[in-house]
């Protein structure tokens, strides 16, 4: 893409996206999260009704009277967008890719994190961690961002999200609020996600088409899997056909939503033709 293209394919997202979050999803935003992060701020005397597991035993010991530490709300957060570029993010059946929906959630996500003075950082993964991007602030590290969501090209076209799991845990310490943001076909991942759960707020957003779901009755034609690039010709007239490619990708979604329930995640599933500022301001609402 000509750099005269992305700017303009980058304005028109940031135009779009900002409107979003200045308008809808700021407040909503900072509601649903806030309180996520607690800091320690100091410790001070025991007074009755105080919860005993915030007592601070070392000064108890040095002082030989009972102190509790005393936290407050950061009031810095980090937001990290976990973000799947593998080779399925090129299939899309309606007037937009997954890519596109993609690139548009997360743009939409980084400016009501900003809006509220927290840093947003980009983790960009196939089957290896392909790009990532410090947590920073600021309108033109967003711009940036969304430059790379558009423009970045992968080495593989295969899917892993454990790697994406195992990298971000290693990198980010403190605690974070991250947005996987994937179909989720991918290998197993579950040990992965319940490490990290444990420190961090995780959701996950599975993006998917319509026609990932079921399969139409179009007679005998060539598919290529946009991951492993193999062509496999499928007789979607045959009702088995359309019932087996039914029935592994609701196995898909359940698993999805087994998982991430399990480990106390976040679920939002949002299908290409459907408007994700509705989903995305129910589960912040739901949040709260």
């Amino acid at each position: 893409m000509e750099a005269k293209d992305l700017l303009k394919k980058v304005r028109k997202i940031e135009i779009k996206t900002k409107k979003l979050s200045n308008n809808l999803f700021g407040g909503e935003y900072h509601s649903a999260f806030k309180g996520r992060g607690m800091t320690f701020s100091e410790v001070r005397g025991y007074e009755f009704g105080d919860d005993v597991r915030s007592i601070d035993w070392n000064v108890t010991a040095r002082y030989n009277q009972p102190f509790v530490k005393v936290f407050e709300e950061e009031r810095e957060l980090t937001l990290m967008l976990i973000v799947d570029i593998s080779g399925s993010k090129f299939f899309g059946t309606n007037s937009q890719l997954k890519k596109d929906i993609v690139t548009e959630i997360s743009a939409t996500l980084a400016f009501s994190a900003i809006q509220n003075n927290d840093k947003v950082g980009l983790i960009l993964f196939s089957d290896e961690v392909e790009l990532y991007i410090s947590p920073s602030k600021g309108k033109m590290h967003i711009l940036r961002i969304i430059r790379e969501l558009i423009e970045f090209k992968p080495k593989s076209s295969k899917t892993d999200i454990s790697v994406a799991l195992k990298f971000f845990s290693n990198i980010v310490r403190k605690k974070s609020i991250a947005f996987i943001i994937s179909d989720f076909d991918s290998p197993e991942y579950s040990k992965a996600l319940s490490f990290t759960s444990k420190k961090h707020d995780i959701t996950g957003i599975r993006i998917f088409d319509r026609f990932d779901d079921e399969i139409p009755n179009i007679g005998f034609i060539p598919m290529i899997d946009q991951e492993s690039l193999q062509v496999k010709y499928v007789d979607t007239e045959s009702k088995n056909v359309r019932a087996e490619y039914q029935a592994k990708s609701l196995l898909r979604k359940n698993e999805f939503e087994k998982l991430f329930k399990k480990n106390g995640a976040g679920i939002i599933s949002c299908r290409t033709d459907e408007s994700y500022v509705k989903l995305l301001l129910r589960y912040f609402k739901n949040r709260v």
